[in-house]
């Protein structure tokens, strides 16, 4: 982020302390900063908060897959590390095979610099950001709230700033999640290390990513190119600490990268919401890992969080507008039916493959290797061509197994 946009941003904070925002958006990664990012183009007054310096770190594999290019801002250059072109699979080390494509299947980024090359998009379009801004809380109602059509967003500091409607998008621990009341049933943990290699084995790697289904149920790990450094990691339940510990361990040793050492090594716990879990409360919604929004059998959460923040960002807008506390429950449950209607039907498909893979994982690696069509479905997923819940819908050959799969439980 330029420093030309900070001081702005800076500038236009100290100009706004003491007034009311339309919007304030909690957390800048890519659900708030999207969140902001539609507020602000519709011509509202958006303060951004993140409590750390930006650019930061976040344990992430970084692949931006074919929805997460859709819901970009119009305009924004993807700062892409590598284009992959092909896939290989293993199951546990074994059974290795490459299935590769003419064109790119999806993207590598760091997201130190694509979270922030987000919020830069938010802050172009209007959005103030203020960072080192910890929340402690927020409060509908009490004594720092002057007005019932207004939020009070308490910071650590002991600073309270007034919002019309508040986008919460704090992470998977999120403070604003916990106001809200979101219910999580799925817990996962991921391990990830950032690997500097030679240019030999940079070379190896380049523009080929590597998915191997892991032996706990459901894991998984990945290796993913990015220039000079591969980013190697693993994700399995919670509970199964030592275990991820080990796989991600005989992992990096199996690839023969042992003998290199991390610039990073991370860890990242990932949650998935309830199908009845709360998306809002009064003027306060959550999006992205705040709301428990990811696919729950890859885990995937980058696109998730795109397009749930743009749509928070969007009923934000219309919550900020409304004068009565039932119009403004009517913004924030149309916000719900947008998110379920999406990005909720994805989740329950993705529920049930997860339970699918966890019983059959060889079954999943036959046919993606071995089925064309599997391949292809694969294919159309990560360019966005299709989704897994079109699959389902569309295809009644995928039901019948699916369903199949279902009844074996």
């Amino acid at each position: 982020m330029s420093s030309e946009n900070a001081d702005a941003g800076a500038q236009a904070g100290e100009e706004r302390v003491g007034s009311v925002w339309d919007v304030v958006v909690v957390g800048a990664g890519p659900a708030g900063a999207s969140a902001a990012y539609a507020a602000a183009v519709a011509g509202r007054r958006v303060l951004l908060l993140e409590k750390a310096e930006l650019p930061r770190y976040k344990t992430c594999g970084g692949g931006i897959i074919g929805p997460s290019r859709d819901a970009l801002p119009p305009g924004f250059e993807l700062p892409l590390r590598d284009r992959v072109h092909a896939v290989t699979f293993s199951l546990n080390g074994r059974l290795a095979r490459t299935r590769r494509s003419k064109g790119m299947l999806f993207g590598l980024i760091n997201r130190p610099e694509f979270d922030a090359g987000l919020v830069e998009q938010a802050q172009k379009a209007g959005a103030v950001l203020r960072t080192g801004a910890m929340v402690s809380r927020v409060e509908q109602h009490g004594p720092a709230v002057p007005d019932r059509r207004m939020v009070a967003v308490v910071l650590a500091s002991g600073e309270t700033v007034l919002a019309r409607a508040v986008v919460g998008a704090d992470g998977s621990a999120s403070r604003i999640g916990a106001h809200v009341g979101v219910k999580l049933d799925q817990v996962d943990l991921g391990l990830e290390a950032e690997i500097p290699v030679p240019p030999t084995v940079a070379e190896d790697w380049a523009g080929r990513v590597l998915i191997d289904w892991g032996p706990m149920p459901g894991s998984y790990g990945w290796v993913f190119p990015k220039g000079d450094t591969l980013t190697v990691g693993v994700i399995s339940a919670r509970g199964e600490g030592s275990a991820t510990k080990r796989y991600l361990d005989d992992f990096i040793a199996r690839l023969g990268l042992a003998g290199f050492e991390p610039a990073i090594s991370s860890g990242h716990l990932t949650r998935c919401r309830t199908d009845d879990s709360p998306l809002s409360r009064g003027r306060v919604l959550v999006c992205g890992d705040a709301a428990g929004l990811l696919e729950p059998w890859t885990r995937e959460g980058i696109s998730f969080a795109l397009r749930s923040g743009r749509l928070a960002g969007e009923w934000a807008v219309r919550i900020a507008e409304s004068q009565a506390a039932v119009d403004a429950r009517r913004q924030a449950l149309n916000y719900a039916f947008a998110i379920k209607a999406g990005l909720g039907v994805e989740m329950g498909v993705g529920r049930r493959l997860l339970a699918a893979f966890e019983r059959r994982p060889g079954l999943f690696h036959a046919a993606i290797t071995g089925f064309r069509p599997a391949w292809n479905m694969f294919v159309g997923i990560v360019r966005g061509s299709t989704s897994l819940a079109g699959i389902v819908r569309n295809s009644p050959v995928v039901r019948r197994v699916l369903t199949a799969l279902d009844d074996r439980s």
